[in-house]
């Protein structure tokens, strides 16, 4: 008997929706590939799996929280076409669907289906902007100190190493037992108790490393775990320590560093979450989600999930290639986008992408701070392409170098306008960036009146879209950028599904449509 809760469902709700049309949206063959051989289907639907999928991305539910609401909760039975006496599936059937999508050629299939909708309602044909943003997601682990990393490392390696057992056994003279997780005992608010523990465990993971490389040169015979295992240890043991004071390391003898590793690795639980902050106030620990958004209906076009840091990371360079990789943008119809976003996506690289792409640049340019405050910045000195110089305030004009360097030196001796200039005793000098002309023109242009205008007027949206998606959703689920990645889209596919109702979505004769665009 089916669900007899159906009636009772909201009219233009996602579980109403999903009632009416999930066999329409998620039909069997859409996951055939899956299962190839025709062995090891699983006998729960392929929609019903689509369907628990999208509602639990929607309401932030772990797999365990999904199957009690499939069970208990008669709106998801009514929207999975279940009977209200029915029980629903393990939670490992969720897990195993989602490791079947990730390793497939079509990972993100559910973010397609529902990105098919859009284009068929016609709610973003020939919207020409695109507004891009980002957001520090929290990591689903525990951050680990220098010493938890060293330990951890080194135990994954005596566990994912065939004879790792035996080579930390062998290498090790610290003392310390690796079989029991967890920190030594000592005295912690002792500097140098913490030094010679550190200088221990760095010492049993450097010999670790060289009985490894002994044994398995160039990481031959060892399978990808292993070979990750003994990569990460390498990483470890190098990233947050330096020689003692008055040492080489040659003597045994390190410290924690006092310094931050760039694209340093916070927890050998997750290698891919990163320390992060949005500014100098809010620092968080774990990943970014990006997206490109239509800011006329609110429907996200285009997402990814990145480390949070990292020199391939930055929203400029991230935001622009989900650009080029946006399908409901019509490339061969050669209009251009007006591409709206805040100055971390205003680099020169940035700019000179999105020149090269045809589109419009409508973003707040990185405020120029000049050497003394009140000042002159870079565009009071005057830059003349064509002879490759630049001229400062006081009409003294100097060559630009290769590398993009200007000094003007003794021009600065006696000049009535340095104490509004430079401090620098020998001068003041400067350096410009490839796309130092495009930068600057873009900063006069985003003084202009229609520039504002438009970016106060369709720039809110994104950050609205932003709030939609981490509501109840600031911690990622899962470990890793590919598994955080995939539960992303699927959160996104739900959200533009949501947005679509709110404007009117609905089957007309076959066709999707929008009441109201």
């Amino acid at each position: 008997m089916e669900s007899v809760a159906g009636h009772l469902l909201k009219p233009g709700s996602v579980f109403a929706f999903l009632a009416a049309h999930r066999a329409r949206l998620f039909p069997p063959e859409l996951f055939a590939d899956l299962f190839p051989s025709g062995r090891g289907r699983p006998s729960v639907p392929p929609e019903v799996v689509a369907t628990v999928l999208v509602l639990q991305a929607l309401h932030g539910l772990s797999d365990r929280e999904a199957v009690e609401a499939l069970t208990f909760d008669l709106r998801w039975k009514a929207a999975c076409g279940l009977a209200i006496t029915d029980t629903a599936f393990d939670s490992s059937t969720l897990t195993y669907w989602r490791r079947r999508l990730a390793a497939s050629q079509r990972p993100n299939r559910i973010f397609e289906v529902v990105s098919a909708v859009i284009a068929e309602t016609g709610a973003v044909a020939g919207k020409t902007r695109r507004a891009l943003d980002s957001t520090i997601l929290d990591d689903a682990v525990a951050r680990q100190d220098t010493v938890t990393q060293l330990i951890a490392a080194i135990r994954r390696v005596a566990r994912e190493v065939g004879d790792g057992a035996d080579v930390v056994s062998a290498a090790a003279t610290s003392g310390h037992d690796y079989a029991r997780p967890g920190k030594p005992q000592i005295a912690w608010d002792d500097p140098q108790a913490r030094d010679e523990l550190v200088s221990a465990l760095v010492g049993d993971a450097l010999a670790a490393l060289a009985e490894l490389e002994t044994r398995y040169p160039g990481s031959a015979g060892l399978d990808e775990k292993a070979t990750q295992a003994v990569a990460l240890l390498a990483l470890v043991a190098g990233q947050d320590v330096e020689p003692a004071e008055g040492s080489d390391g040659s003597d045994g003898r390190w410290r924690i560093a006092r310094r931050t590793a760039p694209d340093r690795v916070i927890s050998t639980v997750d290698p891919d979450t990163r320390h992060a902050h949005k500014s100098r106030e809010r620092r968080q620990d774990g990943f970014k989600a990006h997206v490109v958004v239509e800011p006329d209906t609110g429907l996200i076009t285009a997402t990814g999930l990145t480390k949070a840091t990292g020199p391939d990371n930055s929203d400029a360079t991230v935001g622009i290639a989900l650009l080029a990789r946006d399908s409901s943008i019509d490339s061969a119809a050669g209009e251009p986008v007006e591409v709206l976003a805040d100055s971390a996506y205003g680099s020169g690289d940035g700019l000179a992408a999105l020149e090269a792409a045809g589109h419009r640049a409508v973003i707040k340019p990185w405020p120029l701070r000049p050497a003394i405050p009140g000042g002159f910045t870079l565009d009071d000195f005057t830059y003349d392409p064509a002879s490759n110089t630049v001229s400062c305030p006081n009409g003294h004009t100097r060559p630009v170098t290769r590398t993009g360097k200007v000094s003007f030196k003794s021009l600065c001796r006696g000049c009535p306008l340095r104490e509004r200039c430079t401090t620098a005793t020998d001068g003041r000098s400067l350096t410009l960036g490839p796309h130092h002309a495009l930068q600057r023109a873009h900063r006069v242009q985003a003084t202009s009146p229609g520039h504002v205008e438009s970016y106060r007027r369709h720039r809110p949206m994104v950050e609205r879209c932003i709030a939609w998606l981490t509501r109840g959703n600031r911690r990622v689920p899962h470990r890793g950028v590919i598994k955080n990645n995939a539960w992303l889209h699927t959160r996104v596919a739900a959200l533009n599904l949501r947005r679509m109702l709110a404007l009117g979505l609905h089957l007309d004769h076959g066709r999707w449509t929008l009441a109201a665009i």
